[in-house]
């Protein structure tokens, strides 16, 4: 049985490892509500960028004048998985969450024969993905230089991007990137980013907007600006992501804390009233003999 002073120890230390978590709950949730704010007002902007390329792709479809990256390289043998992760820790298993479901396409891809490559964005699913992958990362983009990475950072990682892609690096690209809901969830998701895709029910041929200069123009324009918008957009669903994890998680540290000072707290009490009992046994018993 730990001896009384070992036990105030650990209730001291209990105590101030619960002042921390409380601490970056605090502050978590004062970032969350900028995060939550940003990631959100960047929805309308990709949706509505997304309602016009999809009306302009339908227009010039698979044509031979086609931009490269709506027509795509012909293949679809060589894939690349763009992974969006956090710089930080102490978010729960939001990371966890992502890296699970990177290893997941790429172990479907490979199933189905295709050649799989990883593009990794923050830290944290460096080392998880390399265990399993360490041969197939062809490239990492560090965002830990950086308080907030924003559209300069997607600006970066879409001209990387494109340029494999016109090199002729891989064929198609997919986004990994947590999708935020609320503090208690953050649903990991998969997109195709490169090529671009094109809605397959999209009525473009009756369409009464008429664009000016031609189509193939305005997309030569507009397919890089989407690749952007799209990383650019996960990047903000990262960070509201990460301060809604890391503030759920902190908050259940904290409790448990608690709930470990409360028990620390019985046990250091009832040892020592059992001390306090052997001593007045012992008095009581010296007394006695005399």
């Amino acid at each position: 049985m730990a001896s009384l002073k070992e036990l105030k120890g650990r209730i001291n230390s209990v105590k101030s490892t619960q002042k921390i978590t409380k601490a970056k709950q605090m502050v978590a949730a004062a970032k969350l509500r900028r995060a939550q704010a940003a990631a959100e007002s960047a929805r309308p902007y990709a949706e509505r960028l997304a309602a016009v390329m999809a009306s302009l792709a339908a227009k010039v479809g698979k044509s031979d004048s086609a931009p490269k990256l709506l027509a795509g390289t012909g293949s679809n043998q060589k894939h690349l998985l763009v992974v969006v992760n956090t710089d930080k820790g102490l978010c729960g298993g939001l990371n966890s969450n992502i890296v699970k479901e990177a290893k997941l396409q790429a172990k479907k891809l490979i199933a189905e024969g295709k050649d799989v490559q990883f593009y990794l964005i923050g830290k944290k699913g460096r080392a998880p993905i390399k265990r399993d992958y360490a041969s197939k990362i062809a490239k990492h983009f560090d965002t830990s230089t950086v308080k907030t990475p924003g559209f300069e950072e997607a600006d970066s990682v879409a001209n990387e991007l494109i340029g494999m892609f016109e090199a002729g690096e891989f064929d198609v690209a997919h986004l990994i990137y947590p999708t935020f809901k609320s503090a208690l969830a953050q649903d990991p998701t998969t997109v195709q980013l490169i090529p671009v895709p094109s809605p397959e029910d999209a009525a473009g041929g009756d369409a009464v907007v008429e664009y000016e200069p031609g189509e193939e123009e305005i997309l030569e324009e507009l397919l890089p600006r989407y690749v952007k918008t799209q990383i650019f957009g996960a990047l903000l669903e990262r960070e509201a992501s990460e301060q809604g994890a890391s503030m759920t998680a902190m908050d259940n540290a904290t409790r448990n804390a608690g709930d470990l000072i409360n028990k620390l707290t019985i046990q250091y009490n009832r040892s020592r009233q059992a001390a306090i009992t052997t001593e007045l046994i012992e008095i009581i018993a010296g007394a006695e003999a005399l």
